[in-house]
């Protein structure tokens, strides 16, 4: 059986147990409190008792420690997956909603994500999907803007009348409750 690491000299357990009390991370104060009874002679296996823990765990946490000190003991989060389009595929893609579709060369004349999608495809041979592509586009700073729907046989003399003789209709209803004035 090997023998334990040993923990960094320039700390102590009286140390651990001043940021213990500082940190706001629950995590982290158990962690720190684990390896400060270690410091103070404890076992390692009363390290991961303390924890609640397996020894394999405080093990790792010992490395960590080791390697970047208190702050190596907060949860990192994830990086997740590595991006599907480089930065040049970015830039080609910007472009391409930047000067939108050409009818007679995409078949479209605006861009949908699927759109975007199957351009992608024949342009880079990159397969991304719909949901993975909207977050590029956002990232990217675009958003989906959308004109307000108007009828083809909109009449604007028709609009403006109605506006101008409404009021009149509902102002004597008794629904209405009298302005503070009159």
């Amino acid at each position: 059986m090997g023998s334990a690491i040993s923990l960094r000299a320039d700390f102590g357990g009286e140390h651990l147990r001043r940021l213990a009390r500082q940190t706001r991370d629950a995590a982290q104060t158990r962690r720190l409190l684990a390896l400060a009874s270690i410091y103070d002679g404890g076992s390692r296996s009363d390290a991961a008792r303390l924890g609640n823990v397996t020894l394999q765990i405080v093990r790792d946490w010992v490395l960590r420690f080791n390697a970047h000190g208190p702050d190596g003991l907060i949860n990192g989060k994830a990086p997740g997956a590595k991006s599907r389009l480089n930065d040049g595929q970015r830039a080609a893609l910007a472009l391409a909603v930047e000067r939108g579709p050409t009818p007679y060369l995409d078949g479209v004349v605006r861009w949908r994500l699927c759109d975007l999608v199957r351009w992608l495809w024949e342009e880079f041979r990159v397969s991304v999907s719909e949901q993975t592509l909207s977050r590029e586009v956002r990232a990217m700073g675009y958003r989906k803007l959308a004109v307000r729907p108007k009828h083809h046989a909109q009449d604007p003399r028709a609009i403006e009348e109605f506006k101008k003789t409404s009021p009149l209709l509902w102002q004597g209803s008794p629904l209405v409750p009298p302005k503070a004035s009159e």
